[in-house]
Parts: structure tokens; C-alpha cells; sequence
């Protein structure tokens, strides 16, 4: 594919034009994305009457399967499709996803999850990838286009929950459903008319229209994909309403990467292979940032309805947070990394990694010391809240758009998307961790977490000022579902410092492998 050629495209604010187009386009697809994904917890134990396990369960399976399926829509896209066409196909499954999720049937609501995720599969790796494909491999302005980009997947990660909530709230579960498909369909037609301006050049296009065009069954390549991606749903759904299986999928997906990922380093050189090391490398660093930060969504915001003195906002609104701080800080941040870049003074990729788990953890342990200002209701201040996602964003925009900048730079070129893949299946297995480490806070009469005893209870004593046996003797409504919660947060908080300090420390050997980039 071309994807690193530059082109005659146009420019705007000293980006290419194109940029600004996949910026609503994700905007809005990260609307919907985010809208649905502030309710779904919530509006499974209030409406469907799970369980907190189930739900997070549901949540975990949904959200590490969004995650997977971008390795095949980006190797699909590589092979035959090129961006434009994947990211057009998962638009409209999103779509339909989006607006079925309003049809309270267990087919349907399973069904409808799947069709989002078979759909974010082919939308965000190639969306992503695209972005990439608009710069010179060595374009001193990819880190700061990357994180303009992010900052328009935080504008529609702010205004969804905020406003999808609201409309849930005012009218029903359903129509703040609707409303998230209403922002999908609104960022399929900003992608649409950026193709008919012509505002990509000669970029995204199938990489061999012959291809393409070749018949299989009576169908073009590019229609068949799309049969077969349907078809795919009920397979999906099924992984979801199975989701105490999933640990063979995701056995299964490390099998499958690993492999393909030793097949491509057997066919590089040297400084190619150092980089495929590297990608393994910042893959798995990322999947324990996701395995912790996407408590957001599930056990935060349930921690947010019980255990918070919320003000003006609702506990699903709370998703919000992050992105707003997002919004805020990605601007500073992009005229950072410019500003050091111009003095060599830029840290390198591996020290902005650990200096995301660094911050992670500190997050995290804020959201644990809340305990100490607890009221007689077991409720924390709201101060808490925003000070931990404040930090943990902080991390977020040290390692997540400098990796997504990363991967198209230390790909080799005719396997990018499959490698923006790969970097995204970190969130596949983050999420699937993150269900775990939910299900850690779920109260369970008679039963402690790990962090509740021994070495790992010492220190949530230390941070949170609670003991576990008080706890239990103290009798205060709400205050045993506190201990739960902040007991896994302090002990995941110390956990990401330690490790966010030890990548720092090897930082230099990382560094020598990546072959000369920064």
C-alpha cells in the first residue's frame, strides 16, 4: 500500500487537509462508540438486572472483542480493501449495531454488540492507519497530528456520555442508544465527503483494484468480505453471551499473533526485526495500561454510583471526565513534544511508556485515598474522582497517541495495518484483564480480594486508612462495597508505579532497538 507516500494533497493549520476530515469522522464514530459503551454497565444491572459479575463479565467479553477483531480488518485492508472501503464497511455495521441495541430482546442486545464489534474492526485500525499514511515516515509533525487526532476521538468521548446519559435519563435507556447511532451515522458522512472533496490525494485506496475486482462465489472480493463479515455476527454474539470462555479466545488470539508476528520477523532485516521487538514490547506495556485504566466504564463508574458525593454529574456521566481533561491537556501536550522535539529534549517513545504506567498507578491510588475522607454514608468527595482522572490522563497522553504514531513508524511498510492491529489487541487483552480486575471489586458476602489480606492489605491500610476486619465490624451500609473497591485500587495503584519505574530503567536498552527512531 502507499501508505507512507507523500502526496500532493492539501494542507490546512500545517497538516494535511485530509487529517482534519478523519478528525469528525472519528470524532463522531467515537461519539456513538463511547455513548453506548457509558451506559451499557449500568443499563444491564438497572434494566436487564444482572449482576455486577455478569455485567462486568458482558462488559469485559464486549469490549476485549472490539479490540481483536482490528487485526483482521487491518490485514483485510492491507490485502484488498485499502482504508477508504474497511473504514466504510465498519461504519455501517456500527450503524446498525448501534440503533438494534435499542430493541430489548436477548438476540438483539447480543446481537447488536457483535455487529459493533465486527464493525470497529474494520473503522478503527485503518481510521488510525490512515492518519499515519497522510505523513513522511519521518515527518516531524506525525506525533503532533496523532495527538490532534486524539484529541478529536476525546471530543466525542466527552460530549457522548454526557449527552447520551442525559437523553437516558430524560426519555429512556433506548433513546440514548438512538442518539449514539446518530453520531455514527454523522461521522460515516464527514469520512464520505472528505473521499468526494478529494481531500486524501491518492491515499486509502484498495492497494490492487484487480484484486479487488476479482470474482469469487459471483462476488467481487470487496462484496464477499462484507457477506462473510456478516455472517461472522451470530459467531461473535455467541462469544459474548459465553463470555466465562473467553479465555480461550483470548489463548487462542495470542497464538494467532504470535505467530504471524514470528513469521514477519523470520522475513525482516536486522533493524526491522529490533522494531518488531519493540512492538511486542510497547504491545504488552499497553496491555497492562488497559487492563487497569479501562476500570473507567465499569467498576469506576459503579465505584461512582455507590461511593461518590457526585455533583452535577451522573455516574454514567462520569465517563466523561477523562476526555474532557483530554480535550484539555492534548493541545499543551502536542506543542510539547514540538517544543522538546525542536531542543533534542524529546524523552524517547520508551520512557513516555513508562512514564504512562508511572502515572497510571498514581491515578489510581488517589481513587484509594478518597477512603481516608469518607462520610457516615461510606460516600467519598468528588475531589477524588476528577484528581485521579486527571493523572491517570496524564498517562494516557504519554503512551496512547505516541503509540499509535509509533506503530507506523516502526512497522515494516507492507504490514502496517496488520501492526496498528496488533497494538490495538493490547486493548483486547487489557479489557479481558480489566473483567478480571472488576470482578475483584464485586462484594461477595463472606469472601476477601487478594488486597484484602496480607502484604497486598498492609498497604491498602497504608493508603486508604481502612482495615479489612473494622471494615466488616463497623456496620455501615455502603462501606464494605467502599473497602472493595479502593483495596483494588491501591493495590493495582502500587503495582503500575513499580512497573512504570522499571521501564524507565531499561528505557536505554528498548531504545537501541528501535532502529534510530525516537
Amino acid at each position: 500500500m502507499e501508505a507512507q507516500e507523500s502526496t500532493s494533497a492539501p494542507e490546512m493549520l500545517g497538516h494535511p487537509k485530509g487529517l482534519f476530515y478523519l478528525f469528525f469522522a472519528e470524532l463522531w464514530e467515537r461519539f456513538s462508540f463511547y455513548g453506548m459503551k457509558a451506559l451499557l454497565v449500568l443499563y444491564m444491572i438497572k434494566q436487564l438486572l444482572f449482576t455486577d459479575e455478569m455485567s462486568f463479565g458482558v462488559f469485559a467479553a464486549y469490549m476485549s472483542l472490539v479490540y481483536v477483531t482490528p487485526l483482521i480488518g487491518g490485514m483485510l485492508a492491507d490485502k484488498f480493501l485499502g482504508f477508504r472501503k474497511a473504514i466504510i464497511i465498519g461504519g455501517v455495521f456500527m450503524t446498525l449495531g448501534h440503533l438494534l441495541l435499542t430493541i430489548e430482546m436477548p438476540v438483539f442486545f447480543y446481537g447488536s454488540l457483535a455487529l459493533i464489534i465486527v464493525g470497529n474492526g474494520f473503522f478503527k485500525p485503518n481510521i488510525s492507519t490512515f492518519v499515519g499514511s497522510l505523513y513522511h515516515k519521518n515527518d516531524p509533525r506525525r506525533d503532533s497530528g496523532f495527538t490532534i487526532f486524539y484529541m478529536g476521538i476525546n471530543i466525542g468521548g466527552a460530549l457522548a456520555p454526557l449527552l447520551c446519559a442525559l437523553v437516558a435519563e430524560m426519555y429512556g435507556w433506548h433513546y440514548g442508544f438512538i442518539l449514539a447511532g446518530l453520531g455514527m451515522i454523522t461521522g460515516l458522512l464527514v469520512f464520505y465527503r472528505g473521499i468526494k472533496s478529494g481531500v486524501f490525494g491518492n491515499h486509502g485506496l484498495p492497494p490492487s483494484q484487480e484484486i479487488y475486482n476479482q470474482k469469487v462465489a459471483g462476488l467481487n472480493r470487496g462484496n464477499l468480505i462484507a457477506l462473510l463479515s456478516f455472517l461472522s455476527v451470530p459467531l461473535f454474539a455467541l462469544g459474548i453471551y459465553l463470555h466465562h470462555y473467553e479465555h480461550f479466545i483470548v489463548w487462542l488470539a495470542a497464538f494467532l499473533i504470535v505467530g504471524v508476528l514470528v513469521q514477519i520477523y523470520l522475513k525482516s532485516d536486522k533493524v526491522e526485526k529490533g522494531r518488531l521487538i519493540v512492538i511486542g514490547y510497547l504491545t504488552m506495556l499497553m496491555t497492562l495500561f488497559w487492563a487497569v485504566f479501562e476500570q473507567a466504564g465499569s467498576s469506576l463508574t459503579l465505584f461512582a454510583d455507590r461511593n461518590v458525593n457526585l455533583i452535577w454529574l451522573s455516574a454514567a456521566q462520569t465517563n466523561s471526565i477523562n476526555s474532557l481533561f483530554i480535550i484539555a491537556l492534548a493541545i499543551p501536550f502536542s506543542a510539547l513534544w514540538a517544543y522538546l522535539t525542536r531542543i533534542n529534549r524529546n524523552p524517547n517513545s520508551a520512557i513516555k511508556s513508562g512514564m504512562g504506567l508511572l502515572f497510571l498507578g498514581i491515578g489510581f491510588l488517589l481513587f484509594a485515598l478518597s477512603a481516608r475522607d469518607v462520610d457516615s454514608l461510606a460516600r467519598t468527595p468528588m475531589f477524588y474522582l476528577f484528581a485521579g482522572y486527571f493523572i491517570l490522563t496524564i498517562g494516557e497522553l504519554f503512551v496512547s497517541p505516541i503509540g499509535l504514531s509509533k506503530m507506523t513508524e516502526l512497522s515494516p511498510t507492507k504490514y502496517v495495518s496488520f501492526v496498528m492491529g496488533v497494538f490495538f489487541s493490547s486493548s483486547f487483552f487489557g479489557h479481558f484483564f480489566a473483567g478480571k480486575i472488576a470482578s475483584l471489586t464485586a462484594l461477595k458476602k463472606g469472601e476477601v480480594n487478594i488486597f484484602s489480606e496480607g502484604f497486598f492489605g498492609k498497604i491498602t491500610a497504608w493508603v486508604t486508612g481502612l482495615d479489612y476486619i473494622q471494615i466488616t465490624t463497623a456496620n455501615v451500609p455502603g462501606l464494605e462495597q467502599l473497602y472493595s473497591y479502593v483495596s483494588v485500587y491501591a493495590g493495582f495503584g502500587v503495582l503500575m508505579v513499580l512497573l512504570g519505574l522499571l521501564a524507565i530503567v531499561i528505557s536505554p536498552i528498548i531504545k537501541k532497538l528501535m532502529g534510530g527512531i525516537n
